[in-house]
Formats: C-alpha cells, sequence, structure tokens
C-alpha cells in the first residue's frame, strides 16, 4: 500500500539515508520521524493538542495537585535552598505556567528557594515554552544534561508522558530465535525486514526480566525502550539527593510481555485518532509505546534510584485531593454552570479508568536517609 504522506521532505531524507546505508532499526526511523531537526513531528509548530490532549491541558488542577506533592518532597528534605524542580520534556509549557503560578501563591517559602528548570530537546517546543514562561523571569531555566554537573541536583527530577516517546527498538521472534525489525526503503515505501538484532542489549533485556521471550510464537512483535535505560543512568549521575517522579503510560513487564500481547504497544497518533501504522503520515503523527515500569524500576534500583511507589494516576490524583476539588464545584454559581460542567468534565477525565487514570505513577529516589524514605507521602498513600 502506498501511504499517503505531508511531510514529503521527511520522508524523501529517511528514504535517501536508508538507500545510502541500507536497512536501519526502528529506533533509527522513529528518531528521525519524531526529532529530526526542521522536520520531524515534535520539531514542527505546536504539534501537542490538535492530535491528542494531555492532562495537563485538560485542567490545571493537574499541575496544582502535582505541586501538592512536590511541596511535600521539599518539606522532607527538609525544605533545602536552593531546591530544584526539573521538568523532562514540558511539551507546550501548560503545566510547568499552571505549576509555577500555583507555587508563587499557596506557597511562598518554597517559591523563595524554588530553581524551575526545563529539559526540552525540541527546538520549536522550547521557543514556545520561553514565549509561554516569559512571565516568570529568571525562576526557569532551560537546560541540557550536559550543563547539568554530576551528583548536583537536590530537588526532583519529574515527567509526564516523557518516556513513551522516546525511540523504540521492535523485535520479533521467529522459530525460537529473537529477531530485530528494521526499517527498508522499496518499491517507492517503507517496508519492514527482519535481521540480527543490532546489539546484544535486546536479548539481554529479556534475560534480565526473566523472561524467555524465544519460547514464545512465531510472529511475535513487542518493543524495547533501550533509550530509557541511557535516561535513568543519567538521572542518577545527576540527581544527588531527591525525587524522579515519572508519569505515563504503561504495565508491570509480565503484563507488557505477555504472550496474549502479540504485536506489541506501539502506536501512531494523529487528529485524536489511533493508528497501528507507523508509516502512514511520517512527521505528522506522533509515535509512542507503552512504558515497561518494571525495568525502570529494576534499573534504577541498580543505579542507586530506590522505588518508594507505584500507583495509579487516578489514585494519586484523588489522594492529593482531587475528590474535594471535584465536590466543591457542586458550591459554584448558577451562573457559572457551563463552567462548572467544562471543569467537572476535565476532572472526571484525569480519573477515567480507561484513560488518564490509569496511568501509571512511578516515585524512586535518591540519597534519602531511612527515615526520610519512610515518610508517608500523600500521592502515594494505601486506600483505607
Amino acid at each position: 500500500m502506498l501511504h499517503l504522506q505531508t511531510n514529503q521532505p521527511l520522508r524523501d531524507l529517511i528514504a535517501s539515508r536508508i538507500r545510502a546505508q541500507g536497512p536501519v532499526t526502528f529506533a533509527q526511523f522513529m528518531e528521525w520521524a519524531l526529532y529530526e531537526p526542521g522536520l520531524g513531528y515534535y520539531e514542527r509548530d505546536y504539534p501537542i493538542g490538535p492530535d491528542y490532549l494531555t492532562a495537563p491541558q485538560l485542567a490545571p488542577d493537574f499541575a496544582h495537585l502535582l505541586a501538592e506533592q512536590i511541596c511535600q518532597f521539599w518539606q522532607v528534605l527538609g525544605s533545602p535552598s536552593p531546591f530544584a524542580v526539573i521538568e523532562m520534556g514540558a511539551g507546550s509549557g501548560c503545566l510547568a505556567e499552571d505549576w509555577l503560578a500555583y507555587v508563587r501563591s499557596a506557597y511562598p517559602a518554597l517559591w523563595q528557594a524554588l530553581e524551575y528548570g526545563i529539559l526540552e530537546r525540541s527546538a520549536s517546543l522550547r521557543r514556545l515554552q520561553q514565549e509561554r514562561l516569559a512571565g516568570f523571569g529568571e525562576k526557569v531555566r532551560w537546560l541540557t544534561w550536559e550543563e547539568i554537573p554530576e551528583e548536583a541536583v537536590t530537588g526532583c527530577f519529574f515527567s509526564n508522558e516523557l518516556v513513551d516517546a522516546f525511540p523504540v527498538h521492535r523485535v520479533q521472534v521467529q522459530g525460537g530465535s529473537l529477531r530485530e525489525i528494521y526499517v527498508d526503503w522499496a518499491e517507492g515505501r517503507f517496508q519492514e525486514v527482519l535481521g540480527d538484532p543490532s546489539t546484544p542489549a535486546l536479548e539481554a533485556y529479556f534475560a534480565r526480566l526473566g523472561i524467555a521471550i524465544t519460547t514464545y510464537p512465531s510472529g511475535y512483535q513487542t518493543e524495547v525502550n533501550l533509550k530509557a535505560l541511557e535516561w535513568l543512568q543519567l538521572l542518577a549521575r545527576k540527581l544527588r539527593r531527591g525525587y524522579v517522579l515519572t508519569i505515563d503510560y504503561g504495565y508491570p513487564a509480565q503484563r507488557y510481555y505477555s504472550p496474549q500481547r502479540s504485536q506489541g504497544t506501539l502506536l501512531a497518533y494523529r487528529r485524536h485518532g489511533t493508528s497501528a501504522d507507523p508509516y502512514g503520515w511520517v512527521g505528522c503523527q506522533d509515535l509512542t509505546a507503552h512504558v515497561d515500569f518494571t525495568t525502570l524500576e529494576q534499573v534504577g534500583e541498580s543505579l542507586g534510584l530506590k522505588r518508594l511507589g507505584f500507583t495509579q494516576q487516578s489514585c494519586f490524583l484523588v489522594n492529593l485531593g482531587l475528590a474535594e476539588r471535584l465536590a466543591a464545584l457542586s458550591q459554584e454559581g448558577a451562573e457559572e454552570v457551563g463552567q462548572v460542567l467544562r471543569r467537572r468534565f476535565a476532572l472526571q477525565a484525569l480519573l477515567d479508568p480507561l484513560g488518564l487514570g490509569s496511568f501509571g505513577v512511578l516515585l524512586q529516589a535518591k540519597g534519602l536517609s531511612e527515615a526520610e524514605s519512610a515518610q508517608l507521602l500523600r500521592g502515594f498513600a494505601e486506600p483505607s
């Protein structure tokens, strides 16, 4: 099938590279499709919104409740100053805008100690964020990983829907062997071909999890996010004392790599619809794969990032006060009924067990004392 393309320059560029060097890993293809300077999906003007909605775009309450939890992190650590909060992959900047405005108003002592940093690889999104957050002045800084010294950060690294957009390798089981899916260009279109794994890290990934992937039926396909392992190594090196909070959609490894999930989790997002075809609108659709939270936990532990908690986003937000916010809406004046209904819909969407409410929220920490690690954190409280 000949795919419709609207980003012809990017398609032609990727095709020319493949013709010159031969088939490439899907991870390389995904890297180009999402992040090619000036052409990739995240490098075009304002990609987020027309194709999908994230929790921060639905309601400022998401940022407010996240701020409540991070403020508690600060208190547990002894209210240090400075206290760094570093958002990784800030998207349109709306989460940062709501978060900063709320902390400035509700927690002036934290505001005084705060240093807010943003790690954003997309030049297009960085420009958008800088315009949106200009009113906060020097309280916000844009960083690169290279600019952060080793073990320099006391505070919190956090991300919302970041890890799912890391380029992934795709693998397939064939006759008791693990094969890798490569992307070729032939007959005027992108085609998939199988080859030997590009790195032994792919087989090692499943071995570490204790998953006998090669015993699965021939044709079984899935993804491996090696980029997430590099990301964890960076976090562990830069964080001296504090927390790593990861919010994303995903599964524990046994569920992710279940034999019944035989086609993996890779999806393309365009105009609020999904597709299993990653080659259909190259550069004009988002590509994502679910997060393997077990690997984040296991590899994090090996790097000194202790798992403190894991819950679903719905529980996390309810623990931090979302139910009370919903209840308070019934006290709003009748003249505001339209606004109230819109906000009620947004808050309920954050709790949707089939949508955003099912997202995983993983908390890891480094450099905490036993007493600090044992502190009960509001967002991770067990249901009573």
